[in-house]
């Protein structure tokens, strides 16, 4: 005869879902919870024993499939909000909830002197060993101030790759070293199992999203992790037709197809960006060698005018010298010794003029250099706008295939519309690319005009300090 006792807990099983009792499978796009017929819902006298590596199959399964459908339905929603997300967006939250169970799954439990902790934060800080670049987050993670729990750390390190758009990258490193993974996970935990690098494979699809998370007002150490299955419930019993499934097959091809034609046209535009930056960087050593040039020119004129002056000296004493010649004849001797002197340094004046008439052809031949990298530089450019309109004509290419498909699907259409926003995107980002290209043009011409000035600047100079110095040995 059942007891009350007994009539409460076979009730409190009836309204409750565990998901150890339950298969998670996938039908279309919505999650699907098979009841096992095996489980009873009256406590049993004596306690059965299952199979323990069974039940963890069973729940890395789970956990893929949540996986799956919490990537595929957050891309979806991503791509037809268009905008950046944010930490209040509901598909972005519960996909951080399963990417922590995923990541708690088979975890070790680590003896502390407050008793047992299981944490994701230490495989995590594995991380920046096995890809340098990592170590920028991880370090911010720990310099954030109101983290106080490993937890929270990991959590705020998976929103942190998330926004750099490589955590699939992480991953991918984290699970190939399950030499490494094997000290914070069971054997048959989902890191170390194939379900992992599944999981870290649909991670790529995220690249295409763009989210900004604030963290410093965020209590990410006292969240529950907790999935809704409301999102992604849908009755076991409703399944499509095998022509609808085809459809969607075919669908989801093509966009993986065109996804990574994106990802490719992507690092191509990257390239192009790198060899404009390298350009760029090419012309600001060209400005700084050019400012070097003149503060030479600066110098020269200074010692042009110390010549001046010294030459004005020389024509003064000698007016001196002339007025004074008649007197005796012991000023006479000393004129001519000073005549002498003067002779010497005119001389001298001389050589130091051949020795500059010299660094002027020296800076010429720079400047002939200099005008040839520029030229190089030029031919550069037109290399990159051949690119680029390779880029162009591929992105019209991909117009036409898009343009083409079938518009009396609907799942199509939604893709064809991501498809041409995507486009757009590689259209402004050609845009800058091109505004770079004529900023850099714009440099080149500029560094032209100050070598023409500086020519025309120096030569002056000289034909002037040429001319002081025939009227000089005129007055003599």
């Amino acid at each position: 005869m059942p007891t009350p006792t007994t009539d409460k807990i076979t009730q409190a099983a009836m309204e409750t879902i565990y998901l150890c009792k339950f298969r998670v499978s996938m039908d279309g796009e919505w999650l699907c919870l098979r009841e096992l017929d095996d489980i009873s819902l009256t406590p049993d006298p004596e306690p059965t024993h299952e199979d323990p590596n069974y039940l963890m199959a069973n729940e890395r399964m789970n956990l893929m499939n949540m996986a799956k459908l919490s990537i595929k339905g957050l891309i979806e929603s991503a791509l037809n909000l268009g905008r950046t997300l944010d930490s209040d967006y509901a598909p972005l939250q519960q996909f951080f909830v399963v990417m922590e169970h995923c990541l708690k799954h088979g975890l070790k439990a680590k003896k502390t002197f407050l008793g047992q902790n299981k944490s994701f934060w230490g495989p995590l800080e594995l991380v920046e060993k096995l890809v340098p670049e990592a170590a920028e987050i991880t370090a911010s993670v720990k310099d954030l101030p109101g983290l106080k729990t490993p937890v929270g750390r990991g959590r705020a390190w998976l929103r942190l790759a998330l926004m750099q758009k490589k955590l699939s990258e992480y991953m991918k490193a984290l699970i190939n070293r399950k030499d490494l993974l094997s000290e914070f996970y069971e054997p048959n935990a989902l890191m170390m199992e194939e379900e992992g690098a599944i999981i870290a494979g649909l991670l790529v699809g995220l690249n295409v999203i763009d989210a900004n998370f604030c963290m410093k007002g965020e209590d990410l150490d006292s969240q529950v992790g907790v999935i809704d299955f409301s999102m992604y419930l849908k009755d076991g019993n409703s399944t499509k037709g095998s022509e609808g499934d085809g459809q969607i097959t075919a669908i989801l091809d093509q966009k993986n197809y065109v996804e990574e034609l994106n990802r490719h046209l992507s690092a191509t535009v990257n390239n192009l960006q790198a060899k404009v930056d390298a350009l760029e960087k090419s012309n600001t050593k060209l400005t700084e060698e050019l400012a070097v040039a003149n503060n030479r020119i600066i110098t020269l004129q200074e010692e042009m005018e110390r010549v001046k002056e010294e030459s004005s000296y020389i024509l003064e004493s000698n007016r001196k010298v002339t007025k004074d010649r008649t007197a005796d004849g012991h000023a006479l001797t000393e004129a001519r010794k000073q005549l002498k002197e003067e002779t010497q340094l005119r001389l001298d004046v001389e050589k130091e003029l051949e020795v500059q008439i010299g660094m002027r052809q020296e800076m010429e031949l720079a400047m002939k250099m200099l005008e040839k990298d520029v030229c190089e530089k030029q031919d550069a450019l037109v290399a990159l706008r051949q690119q680029l309109d390779d880029l162009r004509a591929l992105k019209h290419e991909l117009s036409f295939k898009l343009q083409s498909s079938d518009m009396g699907v609907k799942q199509k259409s939604e893709l064809n519309s991501r498809l041409e926003e995507k486009t757009n995107q590689m259209a402004a980002t050609i845009k800058q690319l091109e505004q770079r290209l004529r900023q850099a043009e714009k440099d080149r011409q500029l560094a032209q005009q100050d070598n023409r000035l500086f020519k025309q600047e120096f030569g002056d100079k000289i034909n002037s300090l040429q001319l002081e110095v025939e009227e000089l040995s005129r007055q003599r």
